[in-house]
């Protein structure tokens, strides 16, 4: 009612003239009395459908104010004493905040014309988004912190394992080579976790280069050769002579995670490196291959299928990994396998050769 107050009186100024202009002509009271019904009826129709679209409204703002918190059926204009309580005012009252601005704002003009709903749900979004960015800004802060908590811890863990390391090459018994094989895990285990830390943040260290893969693989089977020693597993390997144009570190990262996984379920036969053509890496074991159902899901996070869960030292983190930073690089990994016959992982190194026009 307070919104129609301006049709409500126009409406009446002119009945008030209807009636007057009737009166001066002196016309029967029946002549005029049939026009005022048809007329109020017709008023009274407009104002109910009026009337029932601003109680959907309302309803639909109350919806949107108790999400929020606030209800519609407390007092909230200014000077109001809250109930219950004397001395503390709505306008001291943080939960009725927005609506009072609202109501002594800038917009006031625009909200006399009826227009305060709209006005209402166009701030309440503005608050909400802002307040979706305020958080935002916190988590980013905190997983900034917490990657640069671990980018530290790994630092200072790896001058222990790297002493560790030295102590035990000094010592030639069957004894020391199991601990340095247990040492390099834990190093692998300490850089797969600043790795998966490094995956979620917006900054990355890549460096595209023309990287040589056989240096690159040298690199990576060097690290791997007291495994493969003590294991008395074949290396069938060859120098591919091919140049990658990839990230070094990241993808010897894959190469040994790929290295690790088949050491790790190869008991004996041979671990094999070769080249597809045109570019595709193929590292194949003869362990104890995976099953049919695991095989689609491998490269999930946290999934270490029948497998890892024989073998509860899996953290179903490294294929999740190798997957990503291949996703990154432009690169493609997949894996055939069968029970007992070994697997195959593919790690695809073709690029898109790009023209100048």
């Amino acid at each position: 009612m307070r919104q129609q107050k301006r049709q409500i009186l126009t409406d009446l100024l002119f009945l008030i003239i209807f009636v007057a202009v009737m009166s001066l002509y002196r016309l029967p009271p029946a002549a005029m009395l049939y026009p005022l019904l048809l007329c109020a009826a017709v008023g009274l129709a407009s104002m109910g459908i009026g009337g029932y679209r601003t109680y959907r409204r309302y309803v639909s703002l109350q919806k949107i104010l108790e999400a929020v918190g606030l209800d519609l059926e407390q007092e909230f204009l200014p000077g109001k004493k809250a109930a219950g309580n004397g001395q503390k005012t709505i306008q001291e009252d943080c939960a009725w905040e927005l609506l009072q601005e609202i109501l002594e704002g800038r917009e006031k003009k625009r909200l006399e014309k009826g227009d305060w709903e709209s006005h209402i749900y166009q701030e309440m979004v503005r608050r909400l988004l802002l307040e979706q960015r305020r958080r935002q800004d916190i988590m980013q802060m905190r997983h900034q912190d917490t990657v640069d908590y671990y980018t530290t811890w790994v630092h200072q863990i790896k001058t222990p394992i790297a002493a560790m390391g030295l102590i035990l090459q000094q010592q030639d018994t069957e004894d020391s080579r199991r601990l340095s094989e247990e040492l390099q895990r834990i190093e692998q285990y300490v850089d797969m976790v600043l790795t998966y830390l490094r995956l979620g943040s917006r900054d990355t260290d890549y460096v595209f280069t023309q990287v040589d893969l056989d240096r690159l693989l040298h690199g990576c089977i060097r690290k791997y050769a007291g495994q493969f020693i003590r294991r008395h597993l074949v290396l069938d390997y060859h120098n591919m002579n091919c140049q990658v144009l990839t990230d070094e570190k990241w993808l010897a990262f894959v190469v040994e995670q790929v290295l690790s996984n088949a050491l790790k379920y190869t008991r004996e036969g041979s671990v094999s490196i070769c080249l597809e053509p045109p570019c595709t890496l193929c590292i194949r074991d003869t362990g104890i291959g995976i099953a049919p159902e695991d095989l689609p899901r491998i490269f999930e996070k946290g999934y270490t299928g029948y497998n890892g869960r024989s073998d509860r030292k899996a953290t179903g983190l490294g294929l999740y990994l190798c997957r990503q930073i291949c996703g990154r690089l432009k690169h493609t990994i997949t894996a055939e396998s069968a029970p007992g016959e070994g697997t195959l992982i593919r790690i695809g190194l073709g690029r898109e050769v790009l023209e100048v026009e």
